[in-house]
């Protein structure tokens, strides 16, 4: 007899711990609930493995092409590195509070904030712009694939192109793609209490890369190179370090707002902090020194185009040296780095805080693992390497997300900090009525929603002009407001919507209480009408196996 709809709704929920105390329901699941102390795995040395991933990364080495953009000399952009690392660090700080106190990520804790319903609106947010960045992501590590077999086989780096001109993709790096792909899918099974294992591999062949590249670099040419000794051609070098620094803060910002999505998972209190301390900057700033020297020396050595993505590289080396045996060693092995940092920081920047917030917007159905696989076929099917290729516009648009990750940031920082002191009825963050303090007006917090418009609208301006390429002249002040994206967005919202707290003092101040306090167990509360009736267990008739049986079966996998 097959299952009746009741039952397939059942057997296609998360998947709950053995002896759980808690339900799926409209706001809980075992990923959204305080991370239990037998899944708080995370001690001093896991997190500095957290750190040396996220901050040592193509996009680190990438980092002085937008510092020299400024105007700014090499040296000076290494100093912009230094200061804007230790400043992500404290943001880190501040930002990961939260969960290592209460054990809770971002897409809960948005709800004190935001309101029970509002809450959604950050959570879109990020949402939309991990699938994005998760696209380009595996598109470069589909690409560092693609370089790494050419190193194998010669002939497949100069494969033939057997796709349509105006499809932008070349065969051989969609085959790279599909590799790369089938490396990450399976890599989500891990759970994110257990990937510090594959936290120090991923950092320690990435390592041997840069170190490989930078000992190459400096021997040939005998140096650093021309562009590194070049002096900075900005105006107001205080202008110009500013930019730097919040364009820092910027390709950062992201994972420093999640942060609580990761010091959730720490075993005692302060276990994260050192690592965001001193990991952060130190892994920043040498990634991103050693990206401008090598950058610097590799092109008076092989001459042509500064080459900044140490991808494409490693494919000019191979080329420039004529495919030797020796080099194409040193490319293989210095090319399975690449693979590994895009691997892992496609885990650490956008699937599990993409898939915990997923996990928020259907807590029934959909928990971090589901997430990251439904950010996966998203990420694929916008097709990134048409993004790349012809919608400067749009990534000019998606790099400029600052413009709302910050405001977002200040509403946090000012809430949990100075309206709320820390202090969280942790219940009623999983309780959906008017009997939860965050439950606002109507489930939303107008406070929250006014300091963001307060944070974000004086950078519009800014990003118009910049995506639009108006002239310099004529909106100076707006682009360089918009330049200061997340200190100035950070800043407005943070102080708005501390006023607005003050002006208006939001419902349950200095109310606290535990998670399962208050007539709430684990998340669920007595009175919860949103629960669907449990299906009532009764022996059923062996029959055979049907084909959405066993499509069930694979879900509840998951």
């Amino acid at each position: 007899m097959a299952w009746s709809w009741p039952e397939i709704k059942q057997k296609l929920q998360c998947p709950k711990d053995e002896d759980a105390q808690y339900e799926n329901t409209t706001w809980c699941n075992r990923d959204l609930i305080p991370t239990p102390p037998d899944r708080r795995t995370y001690g001093v040395w896991s997190y500095f493995g957290y750190w040396t991933v996220s901050g040592s990364c193509i996009s680190a080495w990438s980092t002085g092409s937008t510092l020299l953009a400024f105007g700014l000399s090499p040296q000076q952009a290494i100093a912009v590195v230094v200061v804007g690392g230790i400043l992500a660090g404290l943001l880190a700080v501040a930002c990961g509070w939260m969960g290592e106190n209460h054990h809770i990520g971002f897409t809960v804790s948005s709800r004190f904030s935001w309101g029970m319903r509002g809450s959604y609106f950050p959570v879109v947010l990020r949402v939309f712009v991990s699938c994005m960045w998760f696209g380009m992501q595996a598109f470069w590590g589909g690409q560092a694939t693609r370089v790494m077999i050419g190193a194998i086989i010669p002939g497949f780096a100069h494969m033939p192109n057997y796709f349509a001109s105006g499809s932008h993709l070349q065969t051989k790096d969609f085959i790279g793609l599909l590799i790369w792909m089938c490396a990450f899918i399976p890599g989500l099974l891990i759970r994110p209490e257990k990937l510090q294992v594959p936290f120090i591999i991923c950092f320690t062949f990435f390592c041997g890369s840069c170190f490989g590249l930078l000992i190459w670099a400096v021997s040939q040419a005998h140096g650093p190179g021309i562009m590194f000794q070049k002096p900075g051609s900005a105006p107001n070098v205080g202008w110009a370090f500013m930019f730097g620094i919040t364009a820092i803060l910027g390709s950062w910002g992201s994972g420093t707002l999640g942060q609580s999505d990761w010091t959730r998972y720490a075993k005692r209190r302060f276990a994260p902090t050192l690592s965001q301390l001193i990991a952060s900057p130190l892994t920043i700033a040498a990634t991103a020194t050693i990206g401008i020297i090598v950058t610097s020396a590799s092109r008076d050595i092989m001459g042509g185009e500064i080459q900044w993505n140490p991808i494409y590289l490693l494919a000019d080396i191979q080329d420039f040296y004529g495919s030797s045996p020796g080099v194409r060693a040193a490319v293989f092995f210095a090319s399975i780095g690449m693979v590994f940092s895009q691997f892992s920081i496609s885990v650490v920047l956008n699937s599990v805080s993409c898939g915990m917030d997923m996990a928020g917007l259907w807590p029934r159905y959909i928990n971090i693992r589901r997430g990251g696989y439904i950010m996966a076929c998203v990420g694929i099917a916008v097709q990134p390497w048409q993004l790349l290729s012809t919608a400067e516009k749009f990534l000019s648009v998606l790099s400029g997300f600052g413009v709302f990750m910050a405001p977002a940031t200040g509403i946090m920082l000012a809430d949990y900090h100075i309206v709320r002191k820390h202090e969280l009825k942790i219940g009623d963050l999983y309780t959906g009525d008017s009997s939860s303090i965050y439950w606002f007006a109507d489930g939303v917090n107008w406070r929250a929603f006014v300091a963001f418009v307060a944070g974000m609208w004086p950078l519009i301006p800014g990003l118009v002009a910049t995506v639009n390429s108006y002239s310099e002249d004529e909106w100076t002040g707006w682009i360089r407001l918009y330049n200061l994206t997340f200190l100035i967005g950070l800043a407005m919202s943070f102080i708005v919507f501390w006023m607005l707290s003050c002006v208006f003092p939001p419902p349950g101040l200095g109310q606290e209480s535990s998670f399962s306090g208050d007539e709430t167990l684990y998340g669920v509360s007595k009175l919860d009408d949103t629960k669907e009736p449990t299906v009532q267990g009764e022996e059923r008739n062996r029959q055979p196996v049907v084909l959405s049986e066993i499509f069930i079966l694979f879900v509840q996998s998951f």
